[in-house]
C-alpha cells in the first residue's frame, strides 16, 4: 500500500480519546467571528486527503480553535498534521496546536489530515457555533468545485475562460480565477478574459467558488493555455504520429515524460496514448496512482523545471503531461485501457457498454486532470478471440463497446482503439466487426508487430515486424501490407489506418544460419525480458547484417535478432502514404536512442 502524508517530521498526529482532552472554546469567542472551510485535496478510492481552513473575519483577535464536524460510518481520520484530532463515535474535533492558535482579524490557518472512506464532513461547528461565521445555522458547506475553464479567444496578450458554475446550499456569492496558482481576479459570473499577458507564453488557470459566508470550495481542474505569437512551434504535418508512453517506464527505464523534451521528439510527434489503465468489473480504472498522479518530481526531473511540492493537487506523469502540453500545445494525449495485460476485464465491459463508457468519461474528466487527456484509447487484445486470455463475447461486442464510448464522450473527444495485425484468412481480424467499429472511431492503430518471436522457441527465426510477406514466410497472412489490405476490403476507410512500428527486436538464441528461416534452441537474452530488446542496444549490441520484408535482422554470434531501423522506417513510411493511411504509431518512446532516432525517421518520411 502507498501512503499519502505530509512530508514534515513531528507534525503527524496519532489520534488519542475523546477524553482528557481540553473544552471548546466558549461560544462567545467565536461565531459570528470565524468561518471554517473543508477541501478535498487528494482522492485514491480508498482514502483521501482533507484540509480544513479555519479564518478570523471578525474585528479581535481569536485566541483558540476547535473545529468539529461528524463522518458517515465508514469514514475516519487516520492521521493529521498542525491539529489535534480526536473522535467520538463519528463525531470529529480538531483543536489548534499550542503555536497556531491565534489569529489576527483577517488570517486564516490550515491543517490536514488523511482519511479511509468516501464520505464528506457534515453538521460542522467552530468553537462551539456556525462555521459560517453565523449563529444559528451550524453546517453550512463549502461550495463545490465549479468546472474546468474552457479557454477561447486566445490572443498573444489575452485569453477568455469560461466555466460551469459550481454549487452552494446557500448560494454563490463570486469566483476566483487563478493563474498559474495565483489570484488575478474575483468576478461574480462564469467567464473572465486575462489580459496583459505575453505573447508565445504556458499559463494554467484553474477556478474557485466562494459563498456567502465567504467560504472558498475546492479548485477546479487545471487548464492549459499558450499564447499566440513568440516562438512557433515546428510544423508535424497532416499524418498522425502516435507513440506510447508506458506508466511503468518510470521505474527501471528511468524514462519520463522529460525525456520527450530531451530527446526533441516532443516537436516531431502529433499523439501520446498514455498506456495503460486497467479494465477491472467492467470499468475503467487508474492502474499505478503513485506514478499517474503522486510520484514528486525535482525541478530536474520536471519538464517546466519547476519542483513538485508535497500538497499540490497533482503530481506524477499527469502532471508532467499537462506540462509537457503546456510546453508543446500541438500534442494530443490519449488514455489507453487495457493492453496484453488487462485485457481480460473487456468481456465483462462490453456485456454493459453503456455503463463502461461512463466509467471511463469519469477517470479522462477527474477534476484533477481533466485538461491533460483529449480522449480515450481502447487496446482490447483481442475481441472474441484469444489473448492472454480467450474472449468469447462475439463478433458485435467491439462494435457496441466502441459503439457506447462514441455515444459517452462525443464528437470533441478522440476515441481510438489499438488492433490486431492478423491478416490471415480465418484469423483475428475475421473474428470482430471492426469494419462496422470503423465509424465510431477516429483512428485504428494496427499492431503490425509481433507476428513472429521466440515465443516459438525453435523457430524458424523470422522478422517480427514485416512490412510484407516473402518466400518462406512461417505464417501467410502475418504481415502489415496483409493485415492493411484486410481492414480496408472491411470497409475501413485508409485514413482511419495508421502503420504499427515496434522500437524493440525480438530475437533467438542457438541460431547458426544468418538469413531468416533458421532453427533456434530458445529466447535471446534480453535486459528485462528474454527474447526483447530495445532498439537503443540492439544498434550497438546486435547491428543489422540484412533486410527482407521492409524489415531489418542481425545475426550476432548465436543470437538473431530482427527490428527496425531509421532506413527500414523511412521505407515502412512511404509505403503508407502511398497506401494512403492516416499516419504511423510506434511501441513504445524508452526504446529510442537518447537523440529520438526512430521518432525523428517517423517524422520526416511522413512528410
Amino acid at each position: 500500500m502507498r501512503f499519502r502524508h505530509r512530508a514534515a517530521a513531528g507534525l503527524a498526529t496519532l489520534l488519542l480519546p475523546l477524553a482528557g482532552m481540553v473544552g471548546l472554546a466558549t461560544p462567545a469567542q467565536a461565531a459570528a467571528s470565524a468561518t471554517a472551510t473543508y477541501a478535498k485535496t487528494q482522492d485514491w478510492g480508498s482514502g483521501f486527503e482533507g484540509k480544513w481552513t479555519v479564518k478570523n473575519t471578525g474585528t479581535t483577535t481569536l485566541s483558540s480553535w476547535a473545529v468539529e464536524w461528524d463522518f458517515p460510518s465508514g469514514t475516519s481520520v487516520t492521521s493529521a498534521w498542525d491539529a489535534d484530532v480526536t473522535s467520538s463515535g463519528t463525531h470529529w474535533t480538531a483543536r489548534n496546536k499550542s503555536w497556531n492558535g491565534t489569529l489576527a482579524p483577517g488570517a486564516s490557518v490550515s491543517f490536514g489530515f488523511n482519511g479511509s472512506g468516501t464520505g464528506s464532513p457534515a453538521n460542522c461547528k467552530l468553537n462551539g457555533g456556525s462555521c459560517d461565521g453565523g449563529t444559528t445555522e451550524p453546517g453550512d458547506s463549502a461550495p463545490s468545485a465549479p468546472g474546468t475553464p474552457t479557454a477561447s479567444d486566445i490572443t498573444n496578450t489575452s485569453v477568455k475562460l469560461s466555466w460551469s458554475a459550481a454549487t452552494d446550499d446557500k448560494g454563490v456569492k463570486n469566483y476566483d480565477v487563478l493563474r498559474d496558482g495565483g489570484k488575478v481576479a474575483t468576478v461574480t459570473g462564469t467567464s473572465y478574459t486575462d489580459t496583459g499577458l505575453t505573447a508565445g507564453t504556458d499559463y494554467s488557470y484553474s477556478v474557485q467558488a466562494r459563498d456567502t459566508a465567504d467560504q472558498t470550495g475546492p479548485v477546479s481542474g487545471a487548464r492549459a493555455v499558450r499564447t499566440t505569437g513568440g516562438t512557433t512551434e515546428p510544423p508535424t504535418g497532416d499524418k498522425v504520429k502516435l507513440g506510447y508512453f508506458v506508466e511503468w517506464g518510470v521505474y527501471g527505464r528511468n524514462y519520463h515524460v522529460k525525456n520527450l523534451v530531451t530527446s526533441g521528439s516532443a516537436s516531431k510527434i502529433t499523439h501520446i496514448n498514455y498506456a495503460f489503465g486497467n479494465v477491472k468489473n467492467g470499468q475503467c480504472t487508474v492502474d499505478d496512482t503513485y506514478a499517474a498522479y503522486d510520484k514528486a518530481y525535482t525541478a530536474d526531473q520536471s519538464v517546466s523545471g519547476t519542483a513538485d511540492t508535497w500538497d499540490q493537487p497533482l503530481r506524477g506523469n499527469f502532471n508532467q503531461l499537462r506540462q509537457l502540453k503546456a510546453k508543446y500545445p500541438h500534442i494530443k494525449v490519449l488514455y489507453s485501457f487495457g493492453g496484453w495485460t488487462y485485457s481480460g476485464g473487456f468481456g465483462q465491459a462490453a456485456q454493459n457498454a453503456a455503463a463502461f463508457a461512463k466509467s471511463c468519461k469519469a477517470v479522462v474528466e477527474d477534476p484533477r486532470w481533466a485538461d491533460v487527456f483529449d480522449g480515450i484509447d481502447i487496446d482490447w487484445e483481442y475481441p472474441n478471440a484469444c489473448g492472454l486470455t480467450c474472449d468469447t463475447s462475439g463478433p458485435a461486442a467491439f462494435r457496441n463497446l466502441v459503439q457506447a464510448l462514441r455515444a459517452e464522450f462525443g464528437k470533441d473527444y478522440l476515441v481510438t482503439a489499438a488492433i490486431t495485425g492478423d491478416g490471415s484468412s480465418g484469423g483475428k481480424i475475421d473474428a470482430a466487426d471492426y469494419g462496422g467499429a470503423a465509424q465510431y472511431l477516429d483512428w485504428y492503430n494496427v499492431m503490425t508487430y509481433d507476428y513472429f518471436g521466440a515465443f516459438d522457441k525453435d523457430g524458424p527465426t523470422a522478422p517480427h515486424s514485416p512490412l510484407t510477406s516473402y518466400p518462406g514466410i512461417p505464417q501467410a497472412g502475418f504481415n502489415s501490407a496483409d493485415a492493411i489490405a484486410k481492414l480496408k476490403a472491411k470497409g475501413v476507410p485508409s485514413a482511419k489506418l495508421l502503420l504499427g512500428i515496434g522500437f524493440y527486436g525480438r530475437g533467438w538464441t542457438g541460431v547458426t544460419q544468418s538469413a531468416p528461416g533458421g532453427s533456434a534452441t530458445g529466447a535471446a537474452p534480453g535486459t528485462y525480458e528474454a527474447g526483447i530488446e530495445d532498439y537503443k542496444v540492439l544498434k550497438n549490441s546486435c547491428p543489422a547484417t540484412g533486410a527482407i520484408a521492409g524489415t531489418a535482422y542481425a545475426h550476432c554470434g548465436t543470437n538473431w535478432w530482427s527490428y527496425d531501423t531509421p532506413s527500414t522506417i523511412a521505407g515502412k513510411m512511404t509505403w503508407a502514404r502511398n497506401q494512403g493511411l492516416g499516419g504511423a504509431f510506434f511501441w513504445e518512446f524508452s526504446g529510442d536512442t537518447g537523440n529520438g532516432e526512430l521518432v525523428t525517421a517517423i517524422d520526416s518520411g511522413l512528410r
